[in-house]
Parts: C-alpha cells; structure tokens; sequence
C-alpha cells in the first residue's frame, strides 16, 4: 500500500484543523472584546483553544523543518530547491505578517485599556471611601452612647448591675449589654431573648485597649450578610468591688446601611478581579495574533515544501531504489510518474530489478544446496567414532567432529580459525596433541601415520592425507582414535602369555629340586656329624625355602595367566570385608587396621573367592605400605554410589605410608611393576583383572596428607531396602 498519499492529505488536515481552531479562537476574543463579562466564561476555552493550536502547529512546522535539514545535510536530491524555494516564499509572507501582526497588538492594547479608565476607577475609589465614612460614624456614635451608659452605672454594685443592664438595654434598642470583671469573667448580661448572642470569650485586642482604659469599637459581620457593631468602655471605680469593671455594649447595623456598604464592596471587588485578568486578557490576544501568523507562515512554507517535492520526487524514487538494490532488495518497485524521458527511466530500472531478482534467486538455490551439503556431511562427520581435523595449509583449525572433542577431552568448536601453535593454553592432552601434529605437518611428508603419546597414559593412532581442491592443495585430513584400550588388551594378552609360560617351565622342575634336597638331607644326616650335618641341615632347608617361594610366585603366575571362571553368586561385600579384617588383625602386624562399611551396601552378583582375593591382596599391601611408619594405619571402607549409570559398590583401602613413586604410579597396574625387593609385582594387577571380569573399574593414587589409597567400583544388581546409615568399626 502507498502511504504517501495518506501522508500528503494528512498534512493538509492538520493545516485545515489549525486553521479552524484558530478562527474559532478569534470569534471567541471578538466576543470577549465586546461584553467583558463574558471573559471569564470563555477563558478556559480560549486557553484550551489557543494550546492545540499552538501544539498542532508547532508538531507541523518541526517535522517540516526537521525533515527539510535532514534532506539538506544528506544531500538529498531536491533538498537544496526545496530549500530556496522556502527561503523565498518566507521572505515575501513574514514581512507583511509582521507589519498587520504589529498593528494588530496596538490596537487590542488600546481597546482592552479603554475598559479601565481612570474616572471609573476613581469613583469606585471614593464610593468605598464614602461608605468606611458613614460606617465609622455610625460606630463612633455607639462608642459614645457606650462610654456615657457606662459612666452611669459607676454607682452599682455587681449585684444590682443585671436589672441596671436591662433597663438601659430597653432604653437604647440594644442587643446585648455585657459587664465583665477586671479578668474577663461575666458580672452581668442582658440580651434580647430574640438574639441569644451573648459570647463570654472577649477579643484580647479589646480587653487590652480596655484595660489601658480607652474605649473600643469594632465592625463584626453576620451570616445574613449584615454587620454587628461591638463597643466597649470602662466602668469608673466606686469602691473596693467594683474596680476594673467594663461594659460591653453590641448593637445591629441598620439593614439599609448594611445593605449598601456590601453592595460597594462588591463592585469594587468585581473591578479588582477585571483589573487582575486585564493582562491575561492582553496575552490571549497576543498569542491569538501569534497563532495567525504562525499559521500563515507554516502555510506558506509547507505548500513550498510539497510543491519542491513533486518536482524532485522522481529522482528521489530512483535513488532510494538504486540504494534498495544496492542493500539486495530486488523486490522494489518504482511508480510511473508520467509518460515522458522520466516514466522511461523509471521504467528502465524496473526492468532491470526484474532481471535481478531472477539471478538472486538462482543463486539462493545453489546456497541452499551447499548448505544442504554441509548438514550432511556434518551429521557423518558426528556420527564418526574416529576423531577427524581438517587443517588448512596455514596450519589454522577448521573443522572438527564430536569424536575429536571426546577424545582430546575439550570443545574444539572455540579453537576454529585458530593457528595449531597458538593453541599453548590448552588442556595438556590438548596441547601435547596440537604440538605433535604441528610438527608431522610442517614436515616434508604430506601423508603419514604414527602414534602419539599423551599425558598420561594414552595413547593415539594419527593418520594424515593431504586435502586438495581445483586450484591446489588446500590443506590437510587428520584422523586419529584412541587406542589406549587396544595397546592395554594386548599387554596384558602377552603379559598373561609370559606369565603361562615361565609358570609351565618353573614348576617342572621344582618339584625334583624340592625332593632331592629333602632326599639328600635324610640320606646323609647320619653319615655327617659336627659342623658338615649344620651346613647339610641348612642348605637343604635353604634349597627347600626357596623352592616353597618360587612354588607361591608360579602359582600367582598362573592366577594371573589363567582365563576367566568366575562362579557368580550373590555376594556380601561387608561379610568379606568383616572376615579379611579379621584375620589380619589376628596375625598381630603391628599396624592398626580399621573398617568402614555401609550398611545400605546390597549383595552383589560376583565370585565370592575371586571377591576374596581382592581383599587379601589390597589389605596385604597396605600392611606392607606402613611397615616402619610410627603409628601406621589401614583403614577398608565400603560404600553405596548412585550415579546416572546405576548404582556401584566401592571398596577403598587407604594407608599413611609413604605412598607410589611418582614414576611407578602410572604402571601401578601392569605386571611385574613393584617397589618391594621381594614382590613379584602381580598383586595389583591381578586386583584389576578380577575387577574387570566383574565389569569394574580400579585406580590408585597417593593421598595429600600422605600414604595412598586403591579404589575398586564394582556395578551392583540389586538394592536392600531400608538401609542403614554407615557405621565405623575400627
């Protein structure tokens, strides 16, 4: 929908509103010119009348004026016309504006001071002067008629003084006829029963002017609108209890005098409020003139503005679609103004938007089916188990799949776009991997494969192939998968071979070492005697010692070599626990040996000798760990996790020996690694296999307060319920 000509006729209803309200504020003036008291009636009109006006001008004039700038400093085409046009068509209005403008305050300032002459105000003046006059008469002659009334009651006594006030107040028409005490306390009252209006609290100003004996009178208005007049005089003293006695006397103002004094008053306030209102009255007609010519003003300035306008408004429309294209929207359409040169270039680029929107839209298309390609190959890359890197030739990161995140143990998604060497705040696996990578890629081999070792034990099988495009080559296809796992199966494969085999060869000829030496030893103890029996008895029994121990290291060989034939049942890990404690304790090692067990802990599903075996050998070593150490301790604890893939069972000895040296500490488990000088290295890492036949896992590490700890997570089947909390049993 075209909105600008919604716009345009907008524009000439707010003209045509401003103009209306601003006639309507000019008949009301003319009207309030005319009979001044109706200013105050249509005061709040014409205020109301005047600020619209103002308001809707002001709003046209300054977007007016604010568009004709802004066009002015972008360079709009047209704006510099359109603004030479304006300047001219103001030049020939303001002038003669401003001469009627100015004619037109004089003579509203002359006809609105005609209203307040002088001569009214002076007889206005003087009427109230007048009626002060007569009022003030009037109460001097009560004050007097007061002061003789009370000179005449200076010989009664305050008990005579009530019938002596109401004879005087029948005598003189009065309404009230008060006598108080020298502290303002009633003596005696006489009121008209008509006009109960006696008042006992006595103005303090005429208690003090009585007091200093001079006389008081005042004016107090009524209700109805009359006035009341109030007297008050001292009595003369005539003995100890009449001294400083006065006589209130009050008295109504005559209704006719009362009436006329109101009615000056009243005109002479009416004649304030319209002096009040005069420059008021003054500024409405300013402000009625200044709307006038405002609206003349903006009238003129306005049609110059639309008249610049639709002259330059088809060069405008060509710029504004030129820069449409420009932002890439081939959708614009620009009206034909006219069938001349002009229509036939508007018509010209039409024609060329057409053809423009056609071509973007074949090369959406072709971006959509790149991206197409891209979600694909994503989603294969995700599906990968293999990590894959793409690196360009300036060794910067440009894709990796969520295998490569997992394996490397970090998001890459942060690093693309990042050049291999300046990957040195990595994770160390991350860095050590990058370091390597950097190396094989700047070397001269462009496909290659090798085996890269990261901290701290895994292990990585890289691939790499040169990536090529039309113009060349154009990067690099590295993919890598951990073979940690692999090289660990087949360690422990050819481990258990060795261990087969030196187990087979030993124990053959043990057995006829063993009984030899015992044959030897029972054929010639009778035929030595003295010191050759002591070397026969103990060399036989040495040969026999040592043939027992290398029989015990056979059979751990054999252990570890033999395959797997658990026996599953349900198992009490902290009955084991509580047995293998127990029998430790008997042999009396020196060492306290403590236990932990959860009693929420259920059966397990495993081989109760194999579950044994574990024990002896984790406990065993931990006896052996504190040997030597003041006040050494093992402690076997058992405990219930519960985690997102189900609930385990974990068995922890811990000691405060001297812990793994750091650099066994990452072989603990293989075979034949071990620190004792008699060990043969097989108990840990027949502690791991049996715990890997079971579906478990096994790490080990030292404590930070010192000696080491072995922890075996073994997967539970089943759950007791209502478990108790765990307990210590040391």
């Amino acid at each position: 929908m075209d909105i600008a000509p919604v716009r345009r006729w907008r524009g000439y209803g707010f003209i045509a509103v401003a103009a209306i309200l601003v006639i309507s504020v000019l008949m009301l003036l003319a009207r309030s010119v005319e009979n001044s008291a109706q200013f105050s009636r249509w005061q709040l009109w014409i205020l109301g009348a005047n600020i619209a006006g103002v308001i809707v001008l002001a709003v046209l004039l300054a977007r007016k004026l604010r568009q004709l700038v802004r066009d002015y400093r972008h360079h709009v085409p047209g704006s510099r016309l359109t603004a030479r046009t304006v300047a001219m068509f103001g030049a020939l209005v303001v002038v003669p504006l401003l001469v009627i403008y100015l004619f037109s305050l004089e003579f509203l300032n002359r006809g609105i001071d005609s209203w307040f002459r002088v001569e009214i105000k002076q007889g206005l003046d003087e009427a109230v002067v007048l009626s002060r006059s007569a009022l003030d008469l009037r109460m001097r002659e009560q004050a007097r008629r007061t002061e003789a009334l009370a000179a005449s009651l200076r010989e009664y006594s305050n008990a005579a003084l009530a019938a002596a006030l109401d004879a005087e107040r029948r005598t003189a028409a009065a309404r009230e006829l008060i006598a108080f005490g020298p502290n303002g306390e009633v003596i005696a009252a006489s009121v008209d029963a008509r006009e109960l209006l006696i008042d006992p609290q006595i103005p303090r100003e005429m208690l003090m002017q009585v007091r200093g004996n001079r006389p008081y009178m005042g004016l107090e208005p009524l209700s109805d609108g009359g006035y009341l007049i109030s007297t008050a005089a001292p009595i003369p003293d005539f003995g100890p209890e009449t001294r400083r006695r006065f006589l209130v006397a009050r008295q109504l103002l005559p209704r006719e005098l009362a009436d006329l004094a109101n009615a000056v008053q009243h005109a002479y306030n009416n004649y304030g409020v319209l002096s009040y209102v005069r420059e008021p009255l003054k500024y409405q007609f300013r402000l009625a003139l200044t709307l006038v010519l405002l609206l003349a003003m903006l009238s003129a300035i306005y049609l110059a503005i639309r008249s610049a306008q639709l002259l330059t408004k088809p060069v405008h429309d060509l710029i504004q679609g030129t820069r449409a294209v420009g932002k890439g929207d081939f959708e614009t359409r620009l009206p034909l103004p006219s069938r001349d040169e002009m229509g036939f270039l508007v018509q010209s680029f039409n024609d060329m938007t057409k053809r423009l929107r056609r071509a973007s839209e074949e090369a959406n298309r072709s971006r959509q089916l790149i991206e197409l390609e891209r979600e694909r190959l994503a989603v294969i890359l995700g599906g990968l188990s293999t990590g894959l890197l793409v690196v360009d030739t300036s060794l910067r990161l440009r894709i990796a799949n969520e295998a490569a995140d997992s394996i490397l143990g970090t998001e890459l998604a942060s690093l693309i776009g990042v050049e291999l060497g300046r990957v040195a705040e990595a994770p160390p696996r991350l860095a050590e991997f990058t370091s390597r990578l950097r190396a094989r890629l700047t070397g001269e081999a462009r496909e290659w494969q090798d085996e890269f070792e990261l901290p701290p034990d895994r292990v990585l099988r890289v691939a790499c192939a040169p990536l090529a495009d039309a113009a060349g080559e154009a990067g690099y296809v590295v993919v890598f998968d951990d073979i940690t796992s692999l090289l660990h199966a087949q360690r422990d494969a050819a481990w258990g071979e060795v261990a087969r085999r030196l187990a087979h060869e030993i124990r053959n000829p043990l057995t006829p070492i063993q009984l030899a030496a015992e044959r030897l030893g029972r054929r010639l103890a009778g035929k030595l005697s003295g010191e050759d029996a002591e070397i026969l008895d103990r060399a036989t029994r040495t040969i026999v010692q040592q043939v027992e121990s290398m029989k015990g290291m056979v059979n751990a060989f054999s252990e570890y070599a033999r395959a797997p034939d658990l026996k599953l049942a349900r198992v009490d890990l902290n009955e084991l626990v509580a047995e293998a404690v127990e029998l430790y304790r008997a042999q009396e090692s020196g060492a306290a040996l403590a236990m932990q067990i959860d009693a929420r802990l259920p059966p397990l599903l495993g081989d109760r000798g194999r579950m044994r075996q574990v024990l002896n050998n984790l406990i065993a070593n931990g006896l052996e760990a504190v040997e030597g150490v003041p006040r050494g301790r093992v402690t076997v604890q058992t405990q219930m996790n519960s985690g997102p893939k189900g609930n385990t069972a974990v068995i922890m000895v811990t000691d405060n020996g001297h812990g793994f040296r750091q650099e066994m500490l990452a072989r603990v488990f293989e075979p034949y690694v071990t620190s004792k000088p008699k060990g043969t290295g097989l108990g840990l890492a027949i502690v791991k296999k049996i715990a890997e036949e079971h579906g478990g896992s096994i790490e080990a590490d030292n404590r930070p307060e010192g000696g080491a700890f072995v922890r075996v997570v073994l997967p539970l089947t089943a759950l007791q319920e209502g478990a108790q909390p765990a307990r210590d049993i040391a």
